[in-house]
This record gives C-alpha cells, structure tokens and sequence, in this order.
C-alpha cells in the first residue's frame, strides 16, 4: 500500500501530536505514524502519570488508591488525543513501526508513505547505566513504576535528577521506605544549589534517605528472594525490594534508518538540528527529546509547532526559530523548583546582579505556613545613565 501526504511526522508524543495537528490546520495533507497508542511518554509513562501519584500522594491517599487515579487520569487524557481525536483535527494515524527509505519515503510496517516534508518526533527512553548486575535484576523505569501491582516495602532510586527526587518523595509518602543513591555532590545538579539543599531537605523530612556523590559498583540477590542488594563505591550496602533507575534518557532512533538517508546525530545519538529545527536532511525536521534539546513536554509541544509551521513555509527565509530562553524548567516536588533563563552559574561569565529573597522572610508565605525555599533574580549589568 502507497500513500502520498504532504506532511508525514514519525511520533506520537506531545512533540509528534502537535506538529501533526499544526500541519492539519494549515491545510497539508498530513500523517502521524506512531508505533503504539498515540499519547506517548507524557500520557503513559510520563507527565501524566507521575504528577497524579504525586498529587494523590501529597492527599495522603493509599498506594492502591494512587494507582487509580492513575489509571484513570491517564485513560480519560488519552482519549482526548486518540486516533478518534485527531482524525477530527484532519490527520491521517498510522499505526507501525516506521523505518526510513529517503527522505520522501517511509515505511511503516508495509505501508510505503510519501511525502513532501518529514518530522522525526520519537522521543527517548529511559537510560540504564551499565553496573555489574543491574540488567540481570527485576529493576523498574518510568516505564515501569505505574504499573507495580503493590507498594514496595524498600525502594532505591538510582539518579537524583527530577524524575529520581519527584518519585522518591511520591513513594516514601505512600509509605515505601525510599533511598535515593546521585554520583553528584548533590540533588537536582543543573539547579541552584540552593534549590538542591531545600528540595534535600524536604524529601529528608518525608523521610527519604539522600546518598550524593555515591556511585554504585554492583546490584545483586544473594539470597535469590527477588531482592536486591546494592554496593556503592564507599564500601556502604544498600538493600531494598525493588530499584527504580532514573539516571538519564537515551534517544529513540534505533531502527528508524536515519544513518541511511544521511541524517547527522551527536555523540550520544539525539538528531541534529539547527535553530529553525531541520536536520542535516533538506526537507527532514526533528523535535522533542529525541533532540536531546530541553526535555519537557510544554518545550517539545513548541518546538512541535514551531517545525510544522518551518516545513510548510514556502520560503526558507520566513522559517520561525526556536528560543528556548523564555520556556520553564520546573520539578514537581513539594516544595516546587522552577526557573527561567540562566542559572546564576550560567550567568557568572556575563556580570551581573543577583537578588535573593527567602521565604522566611515573606509575609505571605509565613501566614501560609510555606517557608521553605526562596526567589532568587538575577539580572544583567546595571547600565549607566
């Protein structure tokens, strides 16, 4: 079977759903081939999921009662970006596994599509680090963890990154005695060092157990009763009943053929891209994580529209760029990190002011009783007059 589309996007994921809708609205004759239900990371094994275990952790819901809510948080979002949906925004689903044949060509388990543009939008998995042992134990990701059929007794999270701290504070306070193991100083090691200490200290009061600068050296079951025991460098054991990794996230690209239609990737395999989101390929864009650029789904949905809109462009030189300055980074622990901008590391090279304001020190967080954390500015050098 052949088809021919102006547009064919390759992923169903915030990033590949809005591109795809965005080429709809202007008119192209558009397709998204997803390998699997459309929705993607954010709505099975992502976004959706892990802020609702949080939010019916933090009402201090039963672990079975979170996990229904998660089921049906995830189910009643997913319909609204189904197959059934989109085809009322004038896209073409298609459902395979796609493999690339140029770049006007893919496949998608025998169904050969054409098109005029392309937009690779499949998104990354979670990255398992190679310890001695880990691979051979019952270890569990974000792809994972939502569907655990109870409460682990122990849980040890490997990586201190957002993903690792939100899911240790949502499982000690379902009632899992939690150990978060992080190879950097400290948690949450791209934010400011301030924030790391408050969001250490919160996760502490919820009674999570914080190893930083701990490296892992080996996960074993000497007693073969599905357990695991971990050894870190510093000689300190560590045991619990189930191991969530939560170290990293790894490009989606293998098997899609983009080595074989010349489409450049960096050295840990996300795509290449250029400001305006086109690969190396002349008619070939690429968005969301899979490019290894900021790895939220409010970033992956703009570049998502901002691609669509470049591919359809009749003129290269009216193509839109994609600024990530002004898009939020934020952790959904409580309390909550988000920024904006330059971190005051970043910024240290360009001068500067710096503003910081604790909380403590607020009227309206005292009266709140929501003291922890701060507000922190930092600002250009003041110009002359």
């Amino acid at each position: 079977m052949s088809r021919d589309f102006d547009l064919v996007v390759i992923g169903g994921g915030a990033a590949g759903i809005t591109a795809a809708r965005e080429g709809a609205r202007r008119g192209a004759r558009t397709a998204l081939v997803q390998d699997g239900p459309v929705g993607g990371d954010c709505t099975f094994t992502g976004c959706v999921p892990s802020k609702t275990l949080l939010a019916a952790a933090a009402r201090g819901e039963s672990f079975d009662e979170a996990m229904a809510a998660v089921r049906m948080a995830v189910a009643r979002i997913a319909a609204s970006e189904d197959d059934v949906a989109l085809k009322r925004y004038g896209v073409s689903v298609i459902h395979g596994r796609a493999v690339l044949r140029s770049r006007h060509e893919v496949d998608a388990d025998g169904a050969r599509l054409r098109c005029r543009r392309m937009i690779i939008a499949t998104g990354a998995g979670p990255t398992v680090p190679p310890i001695e042992g880990l691979r051979d134990s019952d270890y569990l990701t974000n792809e994972s963890v939502f569907s655990l059929p109870s409460l682990p007794r122990r849980l040890a999270v490997l990586g201190g990154g957002a993903i690792g701290c939100e899911l240790a504070q949502a499982f000690a306070r379902l009632g899992s005695a939690v150990t978060v193991i992080e190879a950097e100083d400290r948690l949450l090691p791209r934010e400011e060092p301030e924030a790391s200490d408050v969001v250490a200290a919160a996760l502490a009061a919820d009674g999570v157990a914080i190893g930083t600068g701990a490296t892992i050296e080996s996960v074993d079951d000497p007693d073969d009763r599905g357990e695991a025991r971990l050894q870190l460098s510093s000689g300190t054991v560590v045991e619990a009943d189930r191991v969530l990794v939560a170290v990293g996230r790894r490009p989606a690209t293998a098997g899609l053929g983009l080595a074989d239609i010349g489409v450049a990737v960096d050295e840990r395999g996300h795509v290449c891209t250029d400001a305006t989101l086109a690969t190396s390929v002349k008619g070939v864009w690429a968005i969301g994580d899979v490019t290894g650029r900021m790895p939220f789904t409010h970033a992956a949905a703009r570049m998502g529209f901002v691609a669509a809109r470049n591919a359809l462009a009749r003129r290269a030189r009216r193509r839109e760029r994609f600024d990530p300055t002004p898009i939020p980074w934020v952790t959904f622990t409580a309390p909550e990190v988000g920024r904006v901008g330059m971190t005051e590391a970043d910024a240290s090279t360009h001068g500067g002011r710096v503003a910081y304001l604790p909380l403590d020190a607020v009227d309206r967080a005292i009266t709140s009783g929501e003291t922890r954390g701060f507000v922190k500015l930092i600002a250009g050098p003041r110009r002359l007059l």
